[in-house]
Order: C-alpha cells, then sequence, then structure tokens
C-alpha cells in the first residue's frame, strides 16, 4: 500500500497517491505533503531525491542502516535518524526500528527499516487532533518524535520492572538456580546499554530542533516541542539509573554469593571439627601401648563418653555462634 497523504489549508485533501504525483503538490505553498518508505531499494530513493533535492550523504545515511540517532542540517531539507524500540517477546532482547526522515519547508518522508513501526499509530494521532494539521510539517513532525518517546518511556518502564523482579529475588533465591539468575542480569545489563545508546543522543535531535534559526518549529508547536524535550529528558535520567540499579543488583548479587559461600564453609569447618573429636579419641584409644583403662571395660566408657560430651560441648559452642 502506498503511504501517503496531503494536506491542504488545514484539512485533509487526498491519501493514497502515487509518489510520482509529490513533485507536483508541492509547488503549492498551502499544500503539505508527507508519504512513507518501507525499505526503498537505491532506485527508488534516487528517484525520491531528484524530486525534493535530497542531499547525497542523506541518501546514504539511509541505505547504510545503524546509524546512530542524529540530526543532520542540509541547505534545502534536515535528516534525522530515530529508532522506535520494543522489547521482544517474554521481554527478552531489544528490537530496533530504524526510523529515518527528511524534513522540508512542507513535506516530510518517513524511512522505515522494518514494518514493526507502527505508522499506523502515527496517522491515527494525526487524525485525532485535526485542529493541529494548520501546523503543517511541525505538528507531523512532533508526532513522530513523540511516538518514538513514548516508546522509549514503555520499554524504560519494562526494564525498571525487570530490575525490580529481580532485586525481589536476590533474597529469595533458591539453592543452585546461581546460573539463571546471572544470565538475566547479564542480559539485562546488556539491553539497558544498549537502550542507553539510543535514548541519550535524542536530547541533541530534538535540543536541535528546537533553533529558532532552522525554523523548523512553529510558534505554536514550541510547547509541543519542550514538552517531548522533558520526556527526553526524563528518560534519559530513567535509562541512566537503569544501569546503575542493574550494576547494583548484580553486585549485590556477587556479595550474597559470598556470604553464602563463607556460611556453608563456617558450617562445613564446624561439622569437620565435630567429627575430629571422636577420630581423636579413637586414635587415642587405639594405641599399642598401655595406658589408663587398657584393656579394662572402663576405658572403652570413658572413650565414649569423652567423644559424646566434647562433642556435644562443640555443637553448643557453633550453635551459639551460628556456624550450624
Amino acid at each position: 500500500m502506498v503511504r501517503t497523504r496531503l494536506y491542504r489549508n488545514g484539512a485533509l485533501e487526498a491519501e493514497g497517491f502515487p509518489y510520482a504525483e509529490v513533485s507536483e503538490y508541492l509547488k503549492d505553498p498551502s499544500a503539505t505533503v508527507w508519504f512513507d518508505l518501507l525499505s526503498p531499494t537505491p532506485e527508488k530513493l534516487a528517484v525520491i531525491s531528484e524530486e525534493l533535492g535530497l542531499h547525497e550523504l542523506a541518501i546514504e545515511d539511509v541505505l547504510h542502516p545503524h546509524q546512530r540517532p542524529k540530526l543532520d542540517v542540509y541547505d534545502t531539507h534536515l535528516f534525522l535518524t530515530l529508532y522506535a524500540v520494543r522489547l521482544g517477546e517474554a521481554g527478552a532482547g531489544l528490537h530496533l526500528t530504524e526510523l529515518s526522515a527528511f524534513v522540508t519547508e512542507n513535506a516530510l518522508v518517513t524511512v522505515r527499516s522494518d514494518d514493526s513501526c507502527d505508522i499506523d499509530a502515527i496517522t491515527a494521532r494525526w487524525d485525532a487532533d485535526p485542529r493541529m494539521i494548520k501546523h503543517g510539517v511541525s505538528f507531523l513532525l512532533h508526532t513522530v518524535l513523540d511516538y518514538v518517546v513514548d516508546g522509549h518511556f514503555d520499554v524504560a518502564q519494562a526494564l525498571d520492572d525487570q530490575v525490580e523482579a529481580l532485586e525481589d529475588e536476590l533474597f529469595t533465591e533458591r539453592p543452585g538456580n546461581n546460573r539463571g539468575m546471572q544470565r538475566r542480569m547479564f542480559d539485562l545489563r546488556r539491553t539497558a546499554v544498549r537502550f542507553r545508546r539510543v535514548v541519550l543522543p535524542m536530547q541533541d535531535v530534538v535540543r536541535g530542533l528546537l533553533r529558532r534559526d532552522l525554523g523548523v518549529v512553529e510558534a505554536g508547536m514550541a510547547p509541543y516541542y519542550q514538552d517531548v524535550y522533558d520526556h527526553v529528558l526524563r528518560v534519559s535520567e530513567w535509562t541512566e539509573s537503569l544501569r546503575e540499579l542493574v550494576g547494583n543488583v548484580y553486585e549485590t548479587h556477587l556479595n550474597l554469593q559470598g556470604y553464602r559461600m563463607n556460611d556453608i564453609m563456617k558450617r562445613v569447618t564446624s561439622w569437620a571439627a565435630i567429627i575430629a573429636v571422636p577420630t581423636l579419641i579413637t586414635g587415642f584409644y587405639g594405641q599399642n601401648i598401655p595406658f589408663p583403662g587398657f584393656s579394662r571395660e572402663e576405658g572403652f566408657w570413658t572413650s565414649s563418653l569423652l567423644i559424646v560430651v566434647v562433642s556435644w560441648v562443640l555443637y553448643v559452642i557453633f550453635r551459639k555462634k551460628d556456624w550450624i
């Protein structure tokens, strides 16, 4: 399906028209055009570039994915690279959809690396507030940014919930579950680091759009862009705290493992000391030389009584010290 829209004088006039008609509509200053490209071929990008006068370096960035989030300023247009983010199934892994945008005076072109970025959700936001269409590209671009940042919020909340779940499990961990716990912490830490690389550069992107010399943000849209910028700052701070929390959980886990190991060693050492008593006494009474009680019944009872009494005394002492 061809995803194109034409707004004229603040109202939706047409949609679903071929890309070839875009240049004709752009001749009208009152027209605002949006169209979306899904994993476009170099040939299609070349046609769009010729119609809109896009810079070759921006086209090259689209054709070579995995760019960092950024805002590039060219003579005739702006170029943005954003990432729509969502967690994988069962909260495992991070799925990134690279979303590029070309911004001209009266046209917005979005380029998606795959269809996991819900473009219908973006158009639904446009339709939900038609009175804002009068702001043209400024409003369309704001909605795209707002959609992306809202997705960042959702991921940050999900990661925070996972960290809290790990914190709850730290002191209720079952023996033998260490490997699974460590794997989850490693995966969460890796996801948090990857998420941070996507979120932090968004501050520079939105801050750059707020520059008055660019003329992208109309006066009526400035508060909305400032609101998006505040959300970006909140997500960035949240992401930083998540990284610290995961690190704290990992360090606490290691400390608890060391404590449990020390506790086990104390117990083993205590039982070994108790077992050493009867070994010592029976070894002493097992000498092949005469000693008090040698070859007599009282010698047996004396050794047995010593084993029981001394072992019980050691057990009581270790028990009071909570070593057993």
